[in-house]
Order: structure tokens, then sequence, then C-alpha cells
């Protein structure tokens, strides 16, 4: 069961609460900083490169924009909760008088301390049972000085941002138009270079593959076109899948919920 929540009183925020049984999530990113919340069984949390994780309930992910993950349960159901927020937002909401909230914003975080689940876990309930967006703003930015003020249990690698610039621009455009999806021959002429070598390139500077990458940005585009009012077959048919089969796939794959759940 997944339900989602948004709100055009708070439109930086989204959330979800879910119970899964399989593992389900390709490793992926947002473009919005995330916070996850473990209610129940156990999980692996897969950062960039070889890292992992181990999740017990009762932590909680602080994941910035871009930051390639993927959770999945060790076996059995885990429920959990994901709330996602414009970075900016929460950068204002961030403490100035304390040296490490920053830090927040920079690299993957995982949280071992008791009550810090349960105040975000009332926030996500507010959020839920439709709270003022002053409250809202309020427990989140108290929330966030309480991590700030904390030693993580696990800190990940610095997030690569929002898209690398210089020799990589062209192979990333060619990877985001809406047009079948080139070789890696194509791409790699692109740089003048073999294409093994625009793998390398491109999973160092992006933390995904170029096939992977041009899935995961196609994702984050249908999220957007789909929270703004467009059609499951609608986005499917802007963002170049070659069908609506074929788009539910992906997007199943990357979200845990078929497009039109993800928009109910």
């Amino acid at each position: 069961m997944t339900e989602f929540w948004r709100s055009p009183d708070i439109p930086q925020l989204e959330s979800r609460r879910s119970c899964q049984a399989v593992s389900c999530y390709r490793p992926h990113t947002h473009d919005r900083f995330s916070i996850g919340l473990i209610d129940a069984g156990r999980a692996v949390f897969a950062g960039a490169g070889d890292t992992r994780y181990e999740l017990e309930p009762g932590d909680v992910l602080l994941i910035p924009a871009h930051s390639v993950h993927s959770c999945n349960p060790e076996a059995g159901r885990w429920t959990y909760q994901m709330i996602h927020a414009d970075q900016d937002w929460i950068a204002d909401l961030l403490p100035d008088d304390q040296d490490d909230a920053g830090e927040l914003l920079r690299g993957v975080a995982v949280f071992r301390e008791p009550g810090l689940h349960g105040e975000f876990s009332r926030l996500n309930d507010g959020l839920f049972g439709g709270a003022e967006p002053a409250w809202v703003r309020a427990r989140m930015s108290e929330t966030l000085a309480a991590c700030a003020g904390l030693t993580p249990g696990y800190r990940g690698a610095r997030s690569p941002g929002p898209g690398p610039e210089g020799p990589l621009a062209p192979v990333l455009d060619r990877l985001r138009s809406d047009g079948p999806a080139p070789s890696l021959e194509e791409l790699a002429g692109l740089l003048g270079m073999d294409k093994y070598r625009l793998i390398r390139a491109v999973k160092e500077a992006t933390g995904l593959p170029p096939v992977a990458w041009r899935q995961n940005d196609r994702v984050i585009e249908a999220r957007k076109l789909l929270r703004a009012g467009n059609s499951p077959a609608e986005t499917a048919y802007a963002l170049g899948f070659a069908d609506q089969s074929h788009f539910h796939r992906v997007f199943r794959a990357h979200v845990a919920a078929t497009p039109g759940a993800y928009q109910a």
C-alpha cells in the first residue's frame, strides 16, 4: 500500500507512506532533498559506488538532491515514509548559527537517534492531516536544527550536484532529448572517445551510467509533469517513451508506484 500527499498551500513539499514486500528500487536520484523514515522491517541503503548500510526501524535518512541511492528490504515487508522538499527551501530553514548545518545538504546522512524518527513522523502526520504551512515550516526548521547538532551513524560521499558542466554537456543534452535512445557509440562519438571510457566518465560525474542516467532524468521530469496535472499517457508521449507500458515499467522501477497511483 502506498499513499501520496501534496498540497498547493505548500508546493515545496510532497510526501509518501509505503509498505513494500519486494526489492523494487533501482539506483536513482531526486531533484529534491529527501527525508526517509524507516518505520518497520529492515532494509539496505545503497549509495554511490559500492557503499552499503543496513537500515533499522527508527532510522532517519537525509538525502540531498542529486545523490544516487536505493533502499530495498532485506526480507519480507518494510514500512517507511519519505518527504521530498525543494532543496533551496530546506537551505533557508537551516540554522545560521550551527557550523555543521550545511553538511546536511552535501551528502547522505543516516541518524539512529532516539526521538528523531518520532519528530519527523509527527511532521509527516501534520502534512497528511492538513497542518498550516507556518506550523510545517517551523516544525521542519526545528527538526533539521536537531539533526545539525548530531553525528550521523553513516555519512555518504558528497552529492555531485544537479549535473556536470563542460565536456559532458553534449552527451547529457543528447540523453535528455525525447528522441530514440542513442547508442553508446553515438554518445562516445560526440566526445571523440570509446564507449567504455564514456561510461566511466558519465558514472564518475553523475553516479550513474549513461542509459540509467537517461531513465532517471526522464522519471524526474515525469514526476513534474504528473504533479502539474498531465495524464500518464500525455507524460509518456511528451518524454518520448515507446508506449505507456514501457513508461509504466520504468516509472515503477524508480518510484515503486505506478504513474496513476503517484498522481492520485
